[in-house]
């Protein structure tokens, strides 16, 4: 087990060492530990190889001018200058809350951006202003549409984070595919074979390989094929695109640039790189913000109390996992796998840096 401290600390020289400030290093540092004590590690430290093989390729920029390009009182349009995605998500995030502070809504699209990290981190922003936040991104194109076999759509996530009162926060962050890419990689590194229903062969046939994107294969939208209802995430994954990208002018769909580099850039490109979308909602601009919490106390007790299907835990709400593992992990240690370590420590000795192997 790794201390977040010196999984912290190690990732802020990561990035410093790439060229990053201090600042904009520690941004990137919270939010990949963020992703680990929230128990989503497909988008943790795992990402760091990622990234670092990203900066190698010169397709990331480490002193980006993330800048306004077009706006409204209540909407922008920012262009992310080739940043690493979390830099980019904040600014763009700051920025709708800056207009919602205003307008009461504040809604931004992002383009000339790249791969984020975890999509709650910019929704939960919002919390801490009395607003709920909204998140989504479009991602590389890896899920074949409903019928289709080829790639057309990222895993297209989406995020919304609702405070309330006594109550923890309503966050919901979820794929639009039935798994995540990167949940793809640890199967992958665990040498686990995965559910039929997550992803398919390159001619579209069932697959339960989580290497099969490396072939040529493709993952499966929400519900995993048409008649367990498929076309409703293809639905979903389309929408957190056109709102990410075509709003924005990023590429769209299957020009997404990938966020690995065992795929290659394509020659054509219909925008700025990958996309992403922001909103941020003043509560008290619907109605007082201790009413509306203490309502949403009430939707979430209501919840907590329906009756569990036998051989069923308790009902959740969107966010009570999340917060389980916050606190058992920030106890416990961050368990980094063997393979993840192995990376780390080849970046670190790449840029004259040690990690530890444990």
């Amino acid at each position: 087990m790794y201390s977040y401290d010196y999984l912290f600390d190690f990732t802020v020289g990561i990035f410093m060492k790439i060229g990053h400030s201090r600042k904009n290093a520690t941004i990137i540092a919270k939010i990949l530990l963020a992703a680990e004590i929230r128990g989503i590690p497909s988008h943790g430290m795992m990402r760091v190889s990622d990234y670092y093989e990203l900066w190698k390729a010169g397709r990331i920029n480490v002193k980006p001018d993330i800048r306004i390009i077009h706006e409204t009182p209540s909407t922008a349009v920012v262009d992310g200058d080739g940043a690493i995605g979390m830099l980019a998500a904040v600014k763009s995030m700051e920025i709708a809350m800056e207009k919602a502070e205003k307008a009461g809504t504040g809604w931004v699209s992002t383009r000339g951006s790249n791969h984020f990290g975890i999509a709650g981190y910019y929704a939960m922003m919002a919390l801490e202003k009395e607003m709920i936040g909204i998140t989504m991104t479009n991602a590389n194109p890896m899920v074949a549409p409903t019928f289709s076999a080829s790639r057309m759509l990222g895993t297209n996530p989406i995020a919304v984070a609702v405070p309330a009162g006594r109550q923890p926060a309503f966050v919901a962050d979820f794929a639009t595919t039935p798994i995540a890419r990167g949940k793809l990689g640890i199967s992958e590194k665990k040498g686990e074979k995965v559910p039929f229903g997550y992803v398919q062969d390159r001619e579209g046939n069932p697959s339960d390989d989580p290497s099969i994107l490396k072939k040529g294969g493709s993952m499966l939208p929400l519900g995993g094929d048409y008649k367990h209802g498929s076309h409703k995430g293809y639905c979903l994954g389309a929408i957190v695109d056109i709102f990410s990208a075509v709003f924005s002018g990023a590429n769209f769909g299957p020009y997404v640039p990938p966020a690995v580099v065992f795929l290659p850039l394509l020659e054509k490109q219909v925008g700025e790189g990958t996309g992403h979308f922001f909103g941020a909602m003043r509560i008290d601009a619907f109605q007082p913000a201790g009413q509306f919490k203490s309502r949403m106390d009430e939707w979430i007790q209501t919840f907590r109390d329906a009756k569990s299907a036998p051989g069923n835990p308790k009902v959740l709400i969107p966010g009570d996992p999340e917060r389980a593992c916050e606190e058992k992990i920030m106890k416990e240690g961050i368990d980094v796998l063997p393979a993840i370590a192995k990376d780390l420590k080849g970046v670190a000795e790449n840029l004259g840096l040690k990690f530890k192997m444990q």
